[in-house]
């Protein structure tokens, strides 16, 4: 995609309460397209935040990746619908059917994102869970399932980016958490790139949390990793 830089950059709301997400929403409505609404938050806060954040401007996307029975995950796509979510996750390892039901449910101008495996993982973390196979292998093997169900987009490291737009081409969106400034610490994410580097790879959004939310000035985050990208 033409890259558009304020645009695609999601900022994970990983905050503990309604009170401090609404105001780096406030503060930070005019510089960027998205805002996350992940399970912390929406475990404390409820829907309201994320019908409120349409008014300032930016899009909800709904990081829930969800993982049940068909049905559930139907009727709960069909609920983030009427909060006018824009982007969900779901766990790709839920199987075809899931997926299937989840693409059926969503409104025309959601996108439905797979999750294949969590940034934090490790090939380590595969074989704990009884998957003998590589993240790379395992990732890709999520993907060819999820796009032939009919989603939208991927949720991955950008370290696969570049393996799964090769796959997919355009006919996908990929989003990438695990996206570090390279003048911030990495955190728990153990598969991370600049932002720089992750747009070459081939992403197309941008997930990036406490490099923005935990810095002293977060509009001043924001430019930074805006010239960044832009140089």
């Amino acid at each position: 995609m033409n890259f558009r830089p304020a645009s695609q950059i999601i900022v994970a709301l990983d905050v503990p309460t309604n009170e401090e997400a609404l105001r780096l929403v406030t503060e930070l409505s005019s510089d960027v397209g998205f805002f996350k609404i992940g399970l912390q938050l929406y475990t404390a806060a409820g829907p309201g935040l994320a019908r409120a954040i349409p008014f300032l401007g930016p899009k909800v996307f709904l990081d829930l990746k969800l993982h049940d029975i068909p049905n559930t995950v139907a009727k709960a796509v069909e609920a983030a619908g009427k909060l006018g979510v824009k982007m969900l996750t779901i766990h790709l390892s839920g199987g075809s059917e899931m997926i299937s039901a989840a693409v059926k449910a969503r409104q025309d101008d959601m996108l439905i994102l797979g999750v294949t495996v969590l940034t934090s993982s490790t090939d380590q973390t595969l074989r704990e869970t009884g998957i003998p196979d590589t993240i790379n292998h395992h990732v890709l093997r999520l993907a060819r399932l999820g796009v032939s169900a009919g989603i939208d987009g991927l949720v991955a490291s950008p370290h696969e980016a570049r393996a799964l737009r090769t796959e997919f081409g355009n006919k996908i969106k990929i989003v990438t958490p695990g996206v570090r400034p390279s003048w911030s610490e990495p955190g728990d994410q153990k598969r991370f790139m600049t932002p720089r580097e992750a747009i070459d790879a081939g992403a197309d959004y941008l997930v990036i949390g406490r490099p923005i939310t935990a810095h002293p000035n977060p509009c001043e985050a924001v430019a930074k990793i805006l010239g960044e990208l832009e140089s």
